[in-house]
């Protein structure tokens, strides 16, 4: 072992590369049943987000809020994306979504923030200044939900990657959040 590592002291970097692979592989195996459980709830809250973002089609026509169902579509697809290659990574079950008319049909109602059927089927009956007030109302309630989500994996999860995960929706959410704010109180 001695005459190993003497002769590859010469090939430091190459050495330093290996062993950062390595760490790096295992610190993305590295994972509990907090990760576990965080991205397999997450994600069908996340397309629950993508679906309501995508009632708008026709039921408002104001840009700010168009523009902010645009940018969560826009965030919580690629996230989506995340989780399932971390959980198939994992060797753990990818998320899936029943849907019967989008996420209304789920039934995920214990996780912090989905909303109901009802409550869906209440939203897609609206249209134009009331439309968007429920939307921003519901939104914000679906956001606070995903952010009591993310700061329970940051508190008990332990894969790298499932915490910057939760750490970036924790920030996108919360100036999604204010943002809703004074679109709901102009």
């Amino acid at each position: 072992a001695l005459t190993v590592a003497g002769c590859s002291s010469g090939g430091g970097s190459t050495t330093s590369s290996t062993t950062s692979s390595a760490a790096a592989a295992q610190s993305a195996a590295v994972f509990n049943d907090t990760d576990v459980t965080f991205l397999q709830q997450m994600y069908p809250h996340h397309a629950q987000a993508v679906d309501m973002a995508t009632l708008m089609d026709g039921r408002t026509t104001t840009p700010a809020v168009m523009q902010l169902a645009t940018t969560i579509k826009g965030e919580q697809q690629p996230e989506m994306d995340k989780m399932t290659s971390l959980l198939t990574s994992w060797g753990k079950p990818a998320p899936t979504t029943t849907t019967t008319g989008g996420m209304a049909g789920m039934s995920n109602s214990g996780l912090p923030g989905m909303m109901s059927a009802a409550d869906m089927s209440t939203l897609t009956g609206l249209s134009g200044t009331m439309f968007d007030q429920k939307w921003l109302t519901m939104m914000t309630a679906h956001h606070q939900g995903a952010i009591t989500m993310a700061t329970t994996e940051l508190s008990n999860g332990t894969n790298p990657d499932a915490k910057q995960l939760a750490t970036n929706i924790i920030s996108a959410q919360n100036a999604e959040i204010q943002h809703m704010s004074t679109l709901i109180h102009p």
